[in-house]
């Protein structure tokens, strides 16, 4: 007679069909019963169900007996392994049970997730393909403190939101469950029920290494992390370098627009790989700054309203395909920089919006909560968890896919609790100001890990205000950047490159004054995609005059931005004079190979990356105030601007001079630190650029006549709109020439 079991009791019952029971692990899986084994599964659509027990080597099937409403039970020997075989209308699956499994994440894992401080926690949270016990699985794993129930729900169980209810984890609010045979590429999501009581929208998992192709909204299964770098070197170099006075000249990318056909297809990753690094190496560009790769629902927000900040984009393949795509980057020499978005996600109901019933990840509030400008959800980040998650993220994609630096997005909206907001609408810190005291914190925690871990990738701060410190080190009191956009040069140069050149002589502080501040933070000078969109015209349309004279304009815009202290950073499409706005959704405007002036323009930006990394007075002290003096600064009557930089204090090897109206001056006088010969390194309006060709062929002499404070001066022709490079050739440095008229 086989043993009687014990009825389970109808409320069980009932929970479990409905989704709802608060403790599964309490009733499935194995149990100890008058002293005999026990074991319980549910498995609602099932035909037939039967233990498979390996005893002693032997495999044998034992029936179990069906209670109805998909509960099934049967005794087995004492301590004996089992799996469960069951027949469903489409086949037949064997399994290990999910709830045959003890805990799994550890009390460790757990303490530093509740801290904030669990900076590996993809590898514990999210969907981690796992051997346990020598069964393979994914072991599922979702914080969702406020719930009262958490399933797991994919194409391994039909979508059944009653088939692997998760355990939950006391304190820390993270729900598990291991689920064998599960393999990669399996798409899943969590049904979750509030502890109101309200089934809530599945939601995809905020952990997801990889997800469907929106729009679809699934989270993906992924390969544990196995890419086969070949970048070992790069690493060690990199390491080793100062970020502070190595070239940097940086291209911000949208990738999928950049490779974007006139059919409307996208490209991918191994496309980039082929056409994009090429490109990047002809261009002599150094670093490349993808907007945003996180995956995102909305391809109109250009990747800035992210839901899986651990997910590369499906859009553009694999996250394999995107480490091929990175470790290529870096054997072309190439720097790779993500923009990374930790300041707002959309509001999209798969997402992390009220994600267990409750504001977990955003602020209750909606005055600290709810982002006007953008109709998003603005993170928590005076939350332990909500903190950790986002550091996480970030480290994750700097050890993971080896990236070297992030963008951060939208500082400035996350240090000002009044961003954007008028009075009564925002509320003040605890000392009764408008500054995000949480937010300050969680940069300098940011910016400490990345420069602990980071192994020499930077951080770039999109801060568009005057906060002090931004790359002032976190032991200094700062926020610990590494570099800042500069976006009052960027403000003030594009107004002042729009005005008719007969005005700019009364507009010359717009060049002048950013160099007042210009050594106040390390700056990057950026030229980004938020400059041709938005109604703003393209670049090139910005420039006054004819067609010659916006090339001519756009060729000296460009020369005064690779000359001026700082690191540069240029949009795609600028580097010819695209006609049109940027838009994502329209084929990348590559220039005709006849259209001389673009084709010039690209040229000339090729000369100065070119320029810019092989002269060191150009880049070794960018952030300080010895690598630059002006020697001109304030002739109205021509407009004409002159400085010197230098690769250490006093060198001044380096003289530009940019004339900035359509006038040609002849004999114009530079006073210079050192007698001899200067080159022309470079000249903006040289014909192979599409310009006139004035110059002064190609070296001056400097004469004896004092000027601007110095014993020698050389007598310049200064081109139309065009801007000059020359540098001290130390090796010649013949006598000065005497004043004219005295030889």
């Amino acid at each position: 007679m086989p043993p009687r079991l014990p009825s389970l009791p109808a409320r069980d019952i009932e929970q479990l069909k409905q989704g709802r029971h608060p403790d599964p692990f309490a009733i499935l899986g194995r149990h100890r019963h008058d002293e005999i084994d026990l074991v319980r599964t549910f498995l609602p659509g099932a035909n037939y169900v039967e233990l498979i027990v390996d005893e002693g080597g032997q495999r044998r099937a034992l029936p179990m007996v069906g209670q109805g409403d998909g509960l099934f039970e049967a005794a087995l020997p004492q301590g004996a392994p089992y799996r469960i075989r069951a027949a469903w209308p489409g086949g037949i699956t064997e399994t290990a049970d999910p709830y045959s499994f003890g805990l799994l994440l550890s009390d460790d894992d757990l303490y530093l997730a509740a801290e904030g401080r669990h900076f590996d926690l993809a590898t514990r949270l999210g969907a981690n393909l796992r051997e346990i016990d020598g069964v393979a699985g994914v072991l599922f794993a979702v914080w969702a403190p406020n719930a009262a129930h958490v399933a797991v729900v994919g194409d391994f169980n039909g979508w059944n939101a009653t088939r692997h209810p998760m355990r939950r984890r006391l304190g820390a609010g993270i729900w598990e469950l291991f689920i064998p045979g599960v393999e990669a590429g399996a798409v899943y999501k969590y049904a979750l029920i509030s502890g109101s009581g309200e089934a809530l929208p599945w939601k995809a998992d905020p952990l997801a290494r990889r997800t469907e192709l929106p729009p679809r909204t699934g989270s993906v299964v992924a390969e544990a992390p196995a890419f086969a770098w070949t970048d070992s070197d790069w690493l060690k170099a990199r390491e080793t370098v100062d970020p502070m006075t190595a070239p940097m000249t940086t291209y911000e990318v949208h990738v999928g627009s950049w490779l974007r056909t006139e059919w409307g297809q996208m490209g991918s990753w191994d496309e980039a790989s082929e056409r994009l690094i090429p490109y990047l190496q002809h261009m002599g560009f150094s670093h490349v700054e993808l907007m945003p790769i996180t995956e995102h629902p909305f391809g109109g927000s250009w990747g800035y309203q992210p839901l899986a900040l651990f997910a590369p984009t499906a859009r553009l393949g694999a996250p394999e395909s995107f480490a091929r795509f990175v470790d290529r980057c870096h054997a072309a020499g190439i720097g790779v920089i993500l923009d990374w978005v930790p300041a707002h996600f959309p509001s999209d109901e798969h997402g992390l919006a009220r994600f267990d019933g409750t504001a977990l990840y955003e602020h209750e509030d909606p005055r600290q909560g709810f982002h006007i400008d953008w109709n998003t959800l603005i993170y928590n980040v005076g939350r332990s968890e909500v903190r950790g998650f986002l550091i996480a993220s970030a480290l994750f994609w700097i050890e993971t896919f080896h990236l070297d630096g992030l963008r951060v997005d939208a500082v400035a909206s996350m240090l000002y609790r009044d961003y954007s907001r008028k009075p009564g609408e925002w509320v003040p810190n605890h000392l009764g100001g408008r500054e995000n005291l949480e937010a300050v914190g969680f940069f300098q925690e940011l910016n400490t890990l990345v420069g602990a871990r980071g192994r020499g990738a930077v951080t770039i701060a999109e801060e568009s205000t005057a906060w002090p410190g931004v790359t002032r080190p976190v032991h200094h009191g700062g926020l610990g950047f590494h570099f800042k956009w500069n976006m009052g040069w960027m403000h003030d140069t594009l107004r002042y490159i729009a005005h008719d050149p007969v005005h700019r002589g009364y507009h010359g502080d717009d060049v002048t004054f950013g160099l007042v501040y210009a050594f106040s933070e390390n700056f990057v000078l950026p030229i980004s995609h938020d400059e041709v969109v938005h109604g703003k015209g393209s670049l090139i349309s910005r420039m006054p005059g004819d067609d010659w004279q916006r090339f001519a304009n756009l060729r000296l815009y460009f020369a005064m931005m690779w000359t001026h202290p700082g690191k540069k950073l240029l949009f795609m499409g600028c580097e010819f004079g695209a006609d049109d706005e940027w838009s994502v959704d329209a084929p990348f405007p590559w220039p005709h190979p006849y259209d001389e002036r673009r084709q010039g323009a690209s040229r000339l930006v090729r000369d100065l990356n070119a320029l810019y990394r092989a002269t060191p007075a150009l880049h070794r002290l960018d952030h300080r105030p010895e690598g630059f003096a002006w020697i001109v600064a304030n002739d109205s009557t021509n407009a004409v601007f002159a400085f010197s930089r230098a690769s250490r204090p006093g060198a001044a090897e380096v003289l530009v001079v940019a004339n900035m109206t359509p006038v040609p001056r002849h004999d114009y006088r530079i006073g210079v630190a050192h007698a001899g010969l200067w080159r022309e390194r470079l000249n903006s309006d040289a014909e192979v650029y599409g310009g006139s060709s004035l110059g002064n062929g190609g070296a001056v002499a400097t004469q004896a006549v004092a000027a601007h404070g110095s014993a020698q001066s050389l007598s310049l022709t200064l081109p139309p709109l065009g801007l000059l490079v020359l540098e001290h050739d130390a090796s010649a440095a013949p006598p000065a020439l005497p004043p004219p008229g005295e030889a």
